[in-house]
C-alpha cells in the first residue's frame, strides 16, 4: 500500500530571538501572530523584515513565531543566488558556520556571522504516524511527487518525529516548483 504524505511548501522565513525582536522592532515587542501554520504551536506573523545580503537585499520577508534560541534565515538557492550567499543545506537549528546576513526592521538591524541555511527536505512525523509509515526519527527516506507532468523523487528526505508535529513533509519554493507540487499535494513515501 502507498505510503501518502501532504507536501507543503515553505516560502523563505524568519525566526528571531527576543533581543534581535527587540533590536529590530523597539523595547519590549512581541510578535503579531497571523496565520497558524500546520505544526501545532508554530504561525507566521504579520511581521516582516528586510534580508540584506551582499549583492541584494530581499524586502519584507515574514517571521514566524514564536521566537526562538537563535536567529535563523530559511532561503531557496534562488534566493541564495539573489542575496550573493552560498549557505549550506541543513536541518533546522543546526546554523553553526552557516552564511550571514543582515536583518533590518522598522527600529533597527541586526548583522548576523551566521544564521543562513537553505532547510533540508523533511517530513515532521508522530510517533504514531512514523509507526505507520515504518520510518523512524532521522532516518533519511525518498518520496515520489507524481502525476503533475513533472514527476520526481525527492531523495535526501529526513524523517523528524515529536508528538508534538502534524504530519507534513516540508520542501522549499525552487522544489515545490521544480515538481509542480501546488495547492494539496501528496508524495509517496519509498521504501
Amino acid at each position: 500500500m502507498a505510503k501518502k504524505i501532504l507536501i507543503e511548501t515553505s516560502a523563505r522565513h524568519v525566526h528571531v530571538t527576543e533581543a534581535d525582536l527587540e533590536t529590530l522592532f523597539g523595547k519590549g515587542y512581541k510578535l503579531t501572530p497571523k496565520k497558524d501554520l500546520s505544526q501545532p504551536g508554530q504561525f507566521a506573523c504579520e511581521e516582516r523584515v528586510d534580508v540584506v545580503g551582499p549583492k541584494k537585499t530581499i524586502p519584507r520577508v515574514s517571521i514566524l513565531g514564536p521566537t526562538r534560541s537563535a536567529t535563523q534565515i530559511e532561503v531557496s538557492f534562488t534566493d541564495a543566488r539573489t542575496l550573493g550567499l552560498n549557505p549550506p543545506v541543513r536541518e533546522s537549528g543546526n546554523i553553526a558556520g552557516s552564511a550571514g546576513c543582515k536583518l533590518v526592521g522598522p527600529c533597527g538591524e541586526v548583522e548576523l556571522s551566521e544564521g543562513v541555511i537553505v532547510a533540508q527536505r523533511h517530513i515532521h512525523l508522530t510517533p504514531e504516524a512514523a509507526a505507520e509509515f515504518g520510518v523512524s526519527d532521522k532516518q533519511i527516506v525518498s518520496v515520489k511527487c507524481a502525476g503533475t507532468g513533472r514527476e520526481l523523487v525527492f531523495g535526501d528526505v529526513v524523517c523528524r518525529v515529536s508528538p508534538s508535529y502534524s504530519p507534513a513533509m516540508h520542501i522549499d519554493t525552487d522544489e515545490a516548483n521544480a515538481a509542480a507540487a501546488f495547492g494539496e499535494f501528496y508524495g509517496e513515501i519509498l521504501d
